[in-house]
Order: C-alpha cells, then structure tokens, then sequence
C-alpha cells in the first residue's frame, strides 16, 4: 500500500506540534492532582485527625464509639448523603439513545474528580422512560459493580445507570459528601482486607458508621474546598478541549487540510 507523506522536515514538524500538546495535557493533570490532593489532606485533617480550626481549644468526649470533639455526632453514612439509584434505557430503542444528555457508568470513572464526558449518551425520551434523574453539577457518583469504588463529581447534569449510586447531602454540601465518600471508600478497603470489593448496594451505606460533624463546621470545610475543586474542573476541561484538538489535528495535518504554521498559531492560541 503507498500513502502520501509531507517531507521529512514538515514530518518533524508535526511530531513536535502533537508533542507538545502532550506535554501540555501532562502538566495540566499533574495540575489536577496537586489540587485534588489538597482538597482531601484538607478533608483528611479536619474529619479524620480532627485538626479542624480552632481544634485547639475544642473540647474532647469519650463516647462508646471512641474519643470525639464534643458536638460531634456518630451515625450511619445515610444521615449524611441520600443514596440515589439510576437505570438504563431499553436498548432496542433508537430514539433513546444518541442524544445529548451525558450517561454515566462505571466505564466513565475518569481518573481525577470530575465527570465531564460519557461514552453513552441518551435522549430526552431515554430519560423519561428509565430509572434514573438527572443529576445536577456536583452530584458525587461512586461506582456500585464491574469497576467498584470510583469515586466522581458530576461536572455537568447527567444520567445514570444502575451500577452506580448517586450521593446528595442531607443539609451537609457536596464538597463535603465527596470528601467524606473518598474516606468511606479507603474504610471499606480495609474492611475489606485492602481488596477490592465486589459490590456496593445501599445497605452497605446504611452500615457504615461514620464520625458526623456540625453542619456549620463541614460549611466551613465547603467554602474553602470548594474554589479549589472548581479550579481542578476548569484544568479538566482544558484537558478535554487540548484532547481533542490534538486528535483532530493529526489527520488534518498529514491530509494538508491544515497548514503546520497555522497549526503551530492554534498550538499557542492553546498555550
């Protein structure tokens, strides 16, 4: 088979263009990870060490679950978070399928925070005739079967099959119900002898005992986590706008459809 090839030079060329959006990508998700790490030491040090501001000062209570700050609660996790199912649509059906609403499922677990792609989506009439709402921006997700215990933020509205739950507090703010889901999932781990568990269904949120704190105080944690993650969101469409910029790129280049110099101008629009 001959193919048609630009010269060596221009070849170079185009290597270097589609590196460098790789090297862009890379940066941005190290980005991500720094923040996304940040906002679970902060959740870690508040909720789990129980070195929330002004802890200092903060009075202790031996209770039979352990030694907690006084006004603290002990309770289930589903005093905190409503669990929520989902559902498919019916395959067989064209019209509910194909359209524009985002469909979340275990396979679109991204590996940082947010949700903001699905391989399926679904139409309006999909969602009317399945089990599942549509779930608002920071819906926390969490993986119920297949791949269990990945947890996700909604990054725009979508729908949800029922391999998944999705969490919504109960008078406590999302940011908080994804950090405290972050913690529950490494409890279940252990409980589970560091493995992977096989599934999750709401009895098992129901069972998990958690430390419950003031509603003011996870506000607190709300409002000074919450920047952080909407900056990790902004990264993460950069990465999904660079993604597919660079996917593109590569036939139109090689075709001559685009010009390496006017493909080097929209590298550094991206920049």
């Amino acid at each position: 088979m001959e193919v048609a090839l630009p010269p060596l030079p221009i070849q170079r060329r185009i290597a270097s263009i589609l590196g460098a959006y790789d090297d862009l990508i890379e940066v941005n998700r190290r980005r991500i990870a720094v923040l996304e790490e940040m906002a679970r030491r902060l959740f870690d040090e508040w909720f789990v060490h129980f070195r929330f501001p002004g802890h200092e000062g903060h009075r202790t209570v031996e209770t039979e679950h352990g030694r907690f700050p006084e006004g603290w609660g002990y309770g289930p996790f589903t005093d905190v978070a409503d669990v929520l199912s989902g559902g498919t649509p019916k395959k067989e059906r064209p019209d509910y399928w194909d359209g524009s609403i985002p469909f979340f499922t275990p396979r679109d677990a991204p590996k940082s925070a947010w949700a903001l792609t699905s391989m399926g989506m679904i139409t309006e009439s999909g969602l009317a005739s399945c089990n599942s709402q549509l779930y608002p921006e920071w819906t926390v997700f969490i993986t119920a079967r297949g791949t269990v215990g990945k947890v996700a933020l909604a990054g725009v509205p979508m729908a949800m099959n029922q391999s998944c739950y999705a969490l919504r507090g109960r008078g406590f703010g999302q940011p908080f119900v994804f950090g405290l889901t972050q913690v529950a999932v490494t409890r279940l781990q252990g409980m589970s002898g560091g493995a992977v568990f096989d599934t999750i269904i709401v009895d098992t949120f129901r069972k998990l005992q958690i430390a419950v704190p003031p509603k003011t105080l996870a506000a607190s944690f709300d409002g000074a986590v919450q920047p952080i993650l909407l900056q990790s969101r902004s990264i993460a469409i950069a990465i999904d706008r660079l993604t597919r910029s660079r996917d593109l790129l590569l036939p139109r280049l090689i075709s001559g459809e685009l010009s390496v110099t006017e493909a080097e101008r929209e590298l550094d629009a991206a920049a």
